[in-house]
């Protein structure tokens, strides 16, 4: 047994590998986004406007509009939110504890909802969003969506974080927790 709480069951069943595989991409993204200060989270990559606080602002704000708004159609606080770069912009005015708390808040929040949603319907449950002509999507969609948008932005840290302080590797190692 080793000490990595974030890696998926070997095999399991659908909801354990589905919550598994987004459980191991939050934790990766955020060992790859730990521990720096508001300089490290505010490097840029090239002509590329991402940073990493940023992202942690983003993927903040996608955890709790995907299980808010979509999943139960309930009102999503958005603050001062100014459009869909807000997140990313306004996230330079922020410092890292408020970035860190914000992710790992939101975070706890969304794995608290999504547990009561699998407890009160599965995955198969219809969420409040829907298509033009009126088709809903699944509890499961906003699973595999999430688990989408981590893997996009995990890879955008990949690159971020190598550039900040050459930390590279694919998962957090053995025995890591979040320092900041």
């Amino acid at each position: 047994m080793t000490d990595a709480p974030w890696e998926p069951p070997l095999a399991g069943t659908e909801i354990e590998h589905l919550t598994g595989a987004l459980d191991r991409l939050r934790a990766t993204f955020r060992w790859k986004a730990d521990g720096l200060d508001a300089d490290g989270l505010r490097a840029r990559v090239g002509a590329s406007s991402l940073t990493l606080g940023g992202l942690l602002k983003h993927l903040a704000v996608v955890e709790d509009h995907t299980f808010t708004a979509k999943l139960r159609g309930e009102p999503f606080d958005t603050g001062e939110w100014d459009g869909p770069e807000w997140p990313f912009t306004s996230a330079g005015g922020d410092t890292p504890g408020e970035l860190y708390a914000g992710w790992d808040t939101a975070v706890q929040r969304s794995r608290a909802r999504l547990a009561a949603a699998l407890a009160d319907g599965g995955l198969d449950q219809l969420a409040h969003v829907s298509t033009p002509d009126g088709r809903h999507a699944s509890l499961r969609r906003l699973v595999c969506d999430l688990i989408e948008e981590y893997g996009r932005h995990t890879g955008h840290a990949d690159l971020l974080r190598e550039a900040v302080d050459g930390r590279v590797g694919e998962d957090p190692p053995e025995g890591w927790r979040p320092t900041s």
